[in-house]
């Protein structure tokens, strides 16, 4: 596994660099060598926070934790990864390593809302739109821990479509006519 390092706003020492090497090396378990991690920290506010994002072929799990502690930090967002990777892990077991999951144990991940109270555009996000199965959809949004997720929609000859998380419970899909 290929591992990256990104600072910003703040100075990691080596110390923490090599503990956080060594927890995101455990995560190779789950994943075969072409995988990358690229961890992030940052500073905000005397607010410590640690962030992965680990590429696997095409799929993309990320996690963020923010605590007083970068070490804290560290152990959270590996946690919650690892929380993300049992929680689908009857979906992923085709897609990671032979034997990732035989001493792992199944826990529930929480789902955290989020209220916009205004309509400025304060950010914009390019990625690549991939083809791929409502079902594939659904586990990508999971695995990103976002509300929505916009995709190309293999099952309908490669429309344009957004899978979303329902209040109510279940998921929502929006395809284009």
């Amino acid at each position: 596994m290929k591992i990256t390092i990104v600072e910003r706003k703040i100075h990691a020492s080596e110390e923490l660099r090599d503990y956080t090497t060594k927890k995101v090396s455990k995560l190779e378990r789950y994943f075969h060598k072409d995988t990358s991690a690229v961890v992030t920290f940052s500073e905000i506010k005397g607010r410590q926070t640690a962030e992965i994002t680990v590429r696997h072929g095409g799929m993309v799990f990320r996690a963020e934790e923010t605590t007083t502690d970068m070490f804290a930090s560290v152990d959270g967002m590996i946690s919650s990864i690892e929380r993300q990777i049992r929680k689908n892990k009857t979906r992923l077991e085709k897609r990671l390593r032979e034997g990732a999951f035989e001493k792992a144990t199944a826990n529930e991940a929480g789902i955290s809302e989020y209220v916009e109270d205004n309509y400025d555009v304060v950010r914009r996000k390019k990625f690549d739109v991939v083809p791929m199965s409502v079902e594939e959809a659904i586990l990508q949004m999971n695995l990103l821990d976002h509300q929505f997720f916009f995709f190309l929609n293999a099952e309908e000859d490669d429309a344009p479509a957004v899978i979303y998380k329902r209040a109510a419970g279940g998921y929502g899909l929006i395809e284009s006519n």
